[in-house]
């Protein structure tokens, strides 16, 4: 089997041939033959048989030819394994049985055992890991972005609870991001174990805070969980969200491979802001996606040409994809960039010296 390592060697910054392209939530509702299998199964019930989602997860890369897989799953699945009920309601999200408000509530969770309640995406992983012939990328929810959900009780535009922890409790939400910070560890590490090639760490809802709270409350746990997976030799990303541009400079220091960018700052930008020292991934705002084909492949152009300027670039969109989506238009999107920058690629190539 050929197998496909330009997403692996993009994350290193090394030379590729062209700009590898994965779309976060790509195994999703946008694809009609997902929605099908939806009609007779929950997210949690497709997560918890590894045959199934792990066809789930290889459908958009037969479809749609991306450079990588993302494990199909959620990041809610492993603060089961700590004691939480929690459903995933339609139109809502995550909906918390109890919600987290006290010490007490934060004692109560248990430390995590991946391979004893987690063992069906171990499952699915090891499952992938024989079928691919791209990288697979598995992940896990980042402490701030679960801990909304805990605190919360459902999803939020305010995060008013979460922040009155932070504020009012501090020594409760230290806590609260000391466990998480652990169970995020145990999961990816079991990840890795099982045949992960790459993780991707998801903070969707932590640029909900000003800098000077996330470097207070939130990234001490961000940099010791990826100094805890520093030896593990795979790529590691991460994924600080929407509206999160002004956190970007607090990041310089991560033992992370990746910064992912939303589409509300430049390549060039974030790049600035990071110190260069990463790979960046991004940043299409998926809503383009709707638009017309031709403006579809300009904004895309001007992407890539941004972001070969530096080695180290993977497309991507700079949030989820959305049910509105088309299967056709991801098709042609992924052979555009492809085909693109492999020309782009060609162009920008030094020369070499002959003898």
């Amino acid at each position: 089997m050929t197998y496909n390592d330009t997403f692996i060697r993009a994350c290193r910054k090394q030379d590729t041939d062209h700009i590898p392209v994965w779309y976060m939530r790509q195994a999703g509702r946008y694809d009609p033959e997902y929605r099908k299998i939806k009609e007779n199964y929950s997210l949690l019930e497709i997560c918890e048989q590894p045959e199934l989602a792990a066809e789930v997860t290889m459908m958009p890369v037969r479809k749609l030819g991306v450079d990588a897989a993302i494990l199909y799953s959620d990041i809610m699945n492993p603060v089961a394994s700590l004691g939480v009920k929690f459903d995933i309601v339609k139109n809502i999200g995550p909906v918390i049985e109890n919600p987290i408000r006290s010490a007490a509530d934060v004692e109560r969770l248990k430390p995590i055992d991946v391979e004893g309640d987690l063992s069906h995406i171990l499952k699915t992983i090891a499952i992938l890991d024989k079928e691919l012939d791209v990288p697979l990328i598995t992940f896990a929810g980042a402490p701030f972005t679960i801990a909304s959900y805990l605190i919360e009780g459902r999803p939020s535009k305010s995060y008013h609870r979460t922040k009155e922890m932070m504020y009012s409790q501090p020594q409760v939400w230290f806590m609260l991001m000391d466990k998480l910070g652990d169970m995020v560890i145990a999961y990816l590490r079991a990840h890795v174990a099982s045949g992960g090639k790459a993780f991707q760490l998801f903070d969707s809802w932590v640029g909900a805070l000003a800098p000077r709270d996330f470097e207070l409350y939130v990234l001490p746990t961000i940099s010791r969980i990826f100094a805890g997976l520093a030896d593990l030799n795979v790529p590691k990303i991460y994924f600080p969200g929407v509206s999160s541009g002004e956190l970007l400079p607090s990041l310089a220091h991560l033992q992370a491979d990746v910064i992912g960018l939303d589409w509300r700052v430049s390549l060039t930008e974030g790049r600035r802001r990071i110190g260069g020292r990463f790979a960046v991934q991004g940043n299409l705002d998926p809503y383009l996606l709707t638009a017309p084909l031709d403006l579809l492949k300009e904004r895309a152009k001007a992407l890539i040409d941004e972001g070969i300027r530096e080695p180290g670039y993977i497309f991507n969109l700079g949030h989820g994809l959305f049910p509105e989506a088309s299967l056709d238009t991801l098709k042609e999107l992924t052979e555009y960039v492809h085909g693109y920058s492999r020309e782009a690629l060609k162009q920008t190539a030094k020369p070499r010296l002959s003898l």
